[in-house]
């Protein structure tokens, strides 16, 4: 009977697409870790491709990481999901090796995204290949060898996050993280036929993270689906002091975008497609799609965008890229690449002159092109302008790889969001792809666009077999009311509920907060009050809520009888949502007692009936 039943659940995980969606109906019918784990490795041998991962973890250890994980726990939102870590960001007891031998180091710890999303109950599965120090678009500058394009073995795999790409690509594993500097985390979505979101600069702490370019890099997501990337986003996000680069914006739900955007995209005189007419074509299709969904296409001259384009591989950031391996270059330069240490050996020439003159002309650049981009919501430019062969790159290492970084290498110059999604297929059976760009912090706009390429899309997920199913429609917010988390006197059947109904609110969900937040009970009363507090410390919980939908209108009167050190402020639950929340101030808690590990003020009030 057990080897039926084992037989059984692992037939299902062969049929299933690794999202996340259809992992956590897999795992309620009965799945464990253990068999996803069993399956990973199942899909990595049919796929026999040696050169994905510098580092792929033991199975046995993996395994138990699988078991250790206990009965399923709703409050980690990545419980049992598998996921690869491009190997210039640590992971602790495996070497970071940014594709370099001779520059490998064995962190301690793991990068600080990493440890957010493992814990959350995600599994890593390995390290993965790369262009070396993460220079380069193409995924072929690394002594590893380099990893096949998991469409077309014939073109290349797209770097610099190579491995990450293709890995996900294949469905083998759920998700992965690579890096973007000039498009590293684009351009191999767009040569596998999957996702990959590049976030606001400094949502995703570097902290961890062998840097590239130190002030344009960000730590970037693979996923299948729209919806995929974006949910681990909201979970990998998070303010990190020690990085001193890292920006606190606020991490917005996907909700259904207006129908009147006004959407950039290059003009006829400017465009860049290199003479691939099937990139042309499917480009003017997926514009129409936006135009049919009511957005208003505004065509705007690229020319200023390609300038600064041209400047990240020139004076100020080619300077920067060097101070990373300046050392090894003085002492071993032959440990790095040829095509790696031509392009960053190169600032050897520069001064310090070249760097601020650099730096003078990029302001420059970006004040001339503000003003037009300020009428608009968003971009969308093609991901990459053409597809590029690896015998192509094979005979010239370095012109194809700079065509690649035509509508991506200005992007984080340009402090801009964005995502890769992709799209139908062109007429000749190769992947569309299209990026939605915008301004900092706009990335839930970004994701919300990108998923209406998602709807009534006749395209499989990245190589594998599985049709992308229809996302559905986003939720729309009412524009009238405004959802309020409440964790204590306000919830439903308690004393201070009155004051919630009686402004004609109404109940809308349970709920629980992300696993971050102390919980205590404060001092007087009654009624006794808890205090909801954000933090980083490692006995940090998730607690329970009610969401309640109050008028706009009532909301001033609400606020107006909250006594201190209680106020309203923004909570994040555990699907990475962050809804209006009582919150309280650090300096509230003295005298109070902590009841983080009750997990709710129900149980906390039944605790102290018992005790009384």
């Amino acid at each position: 009977m057990n080897a039926r039943k084992d037989e059984e659940r692992h037939a299902m995980l062969r049929s299933l697409p690794f999202t996340l969606s259809a992992l956590k109906t897999a795992y309620a019918a009965g799945a464990r870790p253990e068999d996803v784990i069993e399956e990973v490795f199942a899909r990595l041998d049919r796929i026999n491709d040696p050169n994905i991962f510098i580092h792929l973890c033991d199975k046995a250890d993996l395994l138990d990481q699988a078991r250790a994980l206990g009965p399923h726990d709703p409050a980690r939102p990545l419980w049992g999901v598998p996921f690869a870590v491009k190997d210039n960001i640590d992971v602790a007891g495996i070497p970071t090796t940014a594709a370099c031998p001779a520059f490998a180091y064995t962190p301690a710890e793991d990068a600080f995204v990493v440890a957010r999303l493992r814990a959350a109950g995600a599994l890593m599965i390995g390290k993965t290949n790369l262009d070396q120090f993460a220079t380069g678009l193409v995924g072929l500058r690394t002594p590893y060898g380099a990893p096949r394009n998991s469409l077309d073995p014939a073109i290349a795999p797209g770097g610099s996050s190579s491995g990450s790409g293709v890995v996900v690509g294949h469905g083998a594993v759920a998700f992965s993280l690579g890096t973007d500097t000039a498009g590293s985390g684009r351009v191999p979505a767009a040569l596998n036929n999957i996702v990959g979101l590049k976030p606001t600069l400094g949502t995703l702490s570097a902290s961890g993270v062998v840097p590239a370019c130190r002030t344009l890099d960000t730590v970037s997501i693979f996923a299948l689906t729209v919806d995929d990337a974006y949910a681990v986003y909201g979970v990998a996000q998070g303010f990190d002091p020690a990085d001193a680069y890292a920006r606190d914006f606020p991490h917005q739900p996907l909700s259904a975008i207006s129908e009147d955007l006004r959407i950039g995209i290059p003009d006829a005189a400017s465009a860049r497609f290199f003479d691939d007419n099937a990139q042309r074509a499917a480009f003017d299709r997926d514009v129409a799609r936006l135009a049919r969904a009511g957005a208003t296409i505004v065509e705007v001259d690229f020319t200023p965008l390609y300038a600064i384009a041209d400047m990240l591989y020139s004076g100020a950031w080619v300077a920067e890229r060097h101070t990373v391996i300046a050392g090894l270059l003085a002492s071993d330069p032959q440990a790095v690449h040829p095509v790696t240490r031509q392009i960053i050996g190169a600032a050897e020439a520069l001064t310090a002159d070249d760097a601020f003159l650099g730096m003078y002309r990029l302001a420059e650049l970006r004040r001339d092109v503000t003003p037009d981009l300020a009428t608009l919501d968003a971009l969308c430019v093609p991901t990459i302008p053409d597809f590029v062969t690896v015998a192509e790159l094979q005979d010239d290492p370095v012109g194809p790889n700079n065509r690649m970084g035509t509508y991506t290498n200005f992007v984080n110059l340009m402090d801009m969001c964005g995502i890769a999604v992709p799209t139908a297929p062109r007429d000749d059976g190769r992947p569309g792809s299209v990026t939605l760009l915008a301004q900092a912090g706009q990335d839930s706009l970004v994701a919300a666009i990108a998923r209406l390429f998602e709807q009534d899309c006749p395209r499989m997920m990245g190589a594998t077999e599985h049709p992308l199913p229809d996302p559905g429609p986003l939720p729309g917010p009412r524009p009238d009311r405004i959802e309020l988390a409440v964790c204590g006197a306000h919830m439903s059947g308690l004393p201070l509920n009155p004051e919630l109904s009686g402004l004609g609110a109404t109940f809308v969900r349970k709920d629980l907060t992300a696993p971050r937040y102390k919980f205590y009970a404060l001092a007087g009363g009654p009624p006794h009050r808890p205090g909801l507090v954000r933090s980083s410390a490692p006995d940090a919980g998730a607690i329970a809520v009610e969401i309640w939908s109050l008028p706009k209108t009532a909301f001033g009167q609400f606020i107006e009888g909250i006594p201190a050190p209680l106020a309203i402020g923004s909570a994040e639950m555990s699907d990475g949502r962050w809804v209006k929340s009582f919150v309280c101030e650090a300096e509230g808690t003295a005298g109070a007692r902590d009841i983080t590990e009750l997990g709710d003020w129900r149980t906390y009030l039944a605790s102290e009936m018992q005790g009384a």
